[in-house]
């Protein structure tokens, strides 16, 4: 079949670590057609269906120039076997009028994943909230008065924007409150803008977990991302070092109790990030680290995932 990824631009992509790279390479071993667009290419007119201007591409085993274009089409999306949508953060909105013309790509026939509905109804940082069962306490407010509370009350916390991603903007705040009030001002803008509140969690020094989950069911290693030095954050984007390792059972087990409900409402694919058993974020949009626990355990993810996705698509 051939298979659209709507992803960031393909000169863009580092494949020796680009998870998207690694869907592609290994759906086209199995003989599917790749084809690629960026959420810019897509466009809707009234009385007619959603397009997108396309290029089809192969994949050479060159890494210099990893890709040769073999044609540039604009085509009706519903005439994909499967749409990947793999356009990384941040969620801005430009990404969510995509996820609205992917939607009507769905009600002209079109086969999205990760459904486009689903991923405006799980913002990763805010999908946590409805498993309060594996979270660490957590606040979300615009309130500087409540964060100063929540502050007083577990004396080491982290501060996060909502649409951050790679670790950015994210601050610690210990007991004695140094800066926090400059890291409010800083994050919540005079009261214009949520902020995410957590407490500490000093298990951190073991790695940020990436647990992923495929059709409903995690991966049997994840990627823990170890921070370096004095860093508090262990994303790779911000120097932490990862290191692949099995799935601990209770870690296992949450994700499977996520999994097993949020592949329901169309979420084919899931990055949680687990700091000791605690889950911290949700990721949707583009979940990551393919390559790394293949490198390092010989597991396939991608193949993984293409499994899914033929199944997923009726391929």
């Amino acid at each position: 079949m051939q298979i659209l990824f709507v992803a960031d631009p393909l000169e863009s992509f580092v494949i020796y670590k680009d998870s998207t790279f690694a869907m592609m390479r290994e759906a086209q071993r199995r003989g599917h057609q790749i084809v690629a667009c960026e959420p810019r290419h897509i466009s809707w007119q009234s009385g007619g269906k959603v397009k997108a201007q396309v290029r089809h591409i192969t994949l050479t085993g060159d890494k210099d120039r990893w890709f040769e274009e073999t044609q540039s089409a604009q085509t009706v999306l519903a005439d994909f076997g499967a749409i990947v949508m793999r356009k990384d953060p941040p969620f801005d909105s430009e990404f969510f009028y995509a996820t609205h013309m992917l939607g009507q790509a769905e009600r002209e026939g079109a086969k999205v994943f990760n459904k486009p509905s689903a991923l405006r109804e799980h913002p990763e940082k805010l999908a946590i909230m409805e498993f309060a069962q594996f979270i660490s306490p957590t606040l979300v407010t615009r309130s500087a008065q409540d964060i100063r509370t929540f502050h007083a009350e577990h004396k080491d916390i982290i501060l996060k924007p909502l649409d951050g991603m790679g670790g950015m903007g994210i601050f610690r705040v210990g007991e004695d409150g140094r800066n926090l009030g400059s890291i409010i001002e800083t994050l919540n803008q005079g009261g214009s803008t949520s902020v995410m509140v957590q407490k500490f969690l000093p298990d951190i020094v073991h790695g940020d977990k990436r647990v992923l989950i495929i059709g409903g069911k995690p991966v049997p290693f994840c990627l823990a991302r170890i921070p370096q030095g004095n860093e508090v954050r262990g994303n790779l984007a911000a120097g932490g070092k990862g290191v692949a390792q099995p799935l601990a059972e209770q870690d296992k087990a949450i994700a499977e109790f996520i999994g097993e409900r949020l592949v329901q409402r169309g979420l084919l694919l899931i990055g949680l990030d687990v700091i000791g058993h605690n889950v911290t974020e949700i990721n949707v949009t583009s979940p990551t680290c393919f390559q790394e626990i293949f490198d390092q355990t010989g597991c396939d993810v991608a193949a993984l995932f293409v499994d899914a996705l033929e199944q997923a698509a009726g391929a």
